[in-house]
């Protein structure tokens, strides 16, 4: 009589879970600048990437440029003040102005920014911007960086990556466990590529740093590279991982955890 009833249960438990796919709860999203939003960070104890990130935070600097942007926060939260030789943005001062500064002076700070992040290993910039590239056999446009793209970007300069690409197979449990370890230690970092729609929000596919997480509402903070357009936010666990959920160009989205095991 027992394992039928187990059975029953399981069943139950399975048809609730896509019921609860298919109908979600409606997604509420907590600005950064609210009350509950700074209770929900003082209360956290898995933030440890929230102050590295905040250090070390630029925002987008157009539509397309997401995952550049958080390339650059994570590889300078790894990297800045603990290693020599670091690219320059020379892109960031014309040659007509450094004709002014003293004969021999050096300008430029050594650190990364969407400018130097991409190399003869990546995507070039003008790929980013919309040049066609070979998909699945056919030339097609592609804006901006797909997961694994930014994976590669990441380990071009060295940094360790786990690519996490969250299809209809991957068990939402088992990636919230991973993501909450990872924001509950320090250096290393999580970069999440979720469809903002999903999330009620204007836009399409998106990158940004997790920065915390709070176990009470069971929620992520999204530290959103673009603020012109959408404020730091926490989201629900489910709703995120939902919005990883959504098909990009060749596959679905999902998040990467990174670290500099070589430091």
């Amino acid at each position: 009589m027992l394992l039928p009833l187990l059975l029953g249960a399981a069943v139950s438990t399975a048809d609730s879970r896509e019921k609860d796919r298919a109908n979600p709860r409606p997604v509420v999203l907590v600005e950064w600048n609210s009350s509950r939003s700074l209770e929900r960070l003082a209360r956290s104890s898995n933030k440890s990437d929230f102050f590295p990130l905040s250090n070390h935070f630029v925002s987008q600097n157009n539509k397309i440029f997401c995952g550049l942007a958080s390339a650059s926060i994570v590889l300078n939260a790894l990297r800045l003040g603990r290693k020599t030789g670091l690219p320059q943005d020379r892109q960031s001062i014309a040659e007509d102005e450094l004709a002014w500064l003293p004969r021999g002076f050096n300008p430029f700070f050594g650190k990364y920014t969407p400018n130097n992040v991409l190399n003869a290993r990546t995507k070039s910039r003008i790929e980013v911007l919309g040049k066609p590239i070979e998909i699945e056999g056919v030339l097609k446009k592609d804006y901006g960086l797909q997961l694994r793209q930014l994976a590669r970007v990441l380990r071009s300069h060295g940094l360790d990556v786990a690519t996490r690409v969250v299809d209809n197979e991957a068990d939402a449990g088992a990636i919230k466990r991973e993501i909450v370890a990872n924001l509950a230690s320090g250096d290393d970092f999580v970069l999440v590529n979720y469809a903002r729609k999903s999330l009620g929000q204007k836009g399409g596919g998106h990158i940004s740093p997790l920065g915390a997480y709070d176990k009470r509402s069971d929620s992520f903070l999204v530290m959103d590279v673009n603020p012109n357009s959408a404020p730091w936010v926490w989201v629900r666990s489910d709703d995120l991982i939902r919005a990883m959920r959504t098909f990009d160009t060749v596959e679905n989205r999902g998040y990467l955890l990174i670290s500099d095991k070589a430091r």
